[in-house]
């Protein structure tokens, strides 16, 4: 972390960050647990129970590289691709765009927009421009 970094982005990086993890973090869990609302929502999307397992497995492992800084961009790139999944799974059923295709993107910036914020490489490559 860069030492000059104001205290307003470091809290913002952390929160935009803490809400995707924590979000996968349980969104992944409820593949292995399996309550009633996941398996039917899963259903919903067209696909069977025994998906869940490789579901939840390919969520947990992204957003557990993702959470540590040193993986984070690797994390961040996985779960761009779950993430990527999960669109094209709402474009296919036709689902509200703002609501639930969009849902995954929003996701999506809020992950690299965290790392963007603290990690000055990643700036550099991907300037601001005034």
């Amino acid at each position: 972390m860069e030492k000059t970094m104001s205290l307003g982005r470091v809290t913002l990086a952390r929160l935009m960050s803490a809400i995707v993890i924590l979000f996968m973090f349980l969104d992944s869990l409820s593949k292995f647990y399996k309550p009633t609302a996941v398996v039917e929502g899963t259903l919903e999307l067209g696909y069977s129970e025994h998906h869940l397992l490789v579901i939840g497995i390919l969520g947990l492992f992204s957003v557990i590289l993702y959470a540590f800084p040193k993986s984070s961009i690797l994390g961040a790139v996985l779960l761009t691709g779950y993430f990527g999944g999960a669109i094209a799974t709402h474009i296919r059923l036709d689902n509200p765009l703002f609501t639930h295709t969009l849902f995954p993107l929003y996701l999506a910036i809020l992950a690299w927009g965290g790392i963007w914020l603290r990690d000055e490489k990643l700036r550099s490559i991907f300037p601001c421009k005034e």
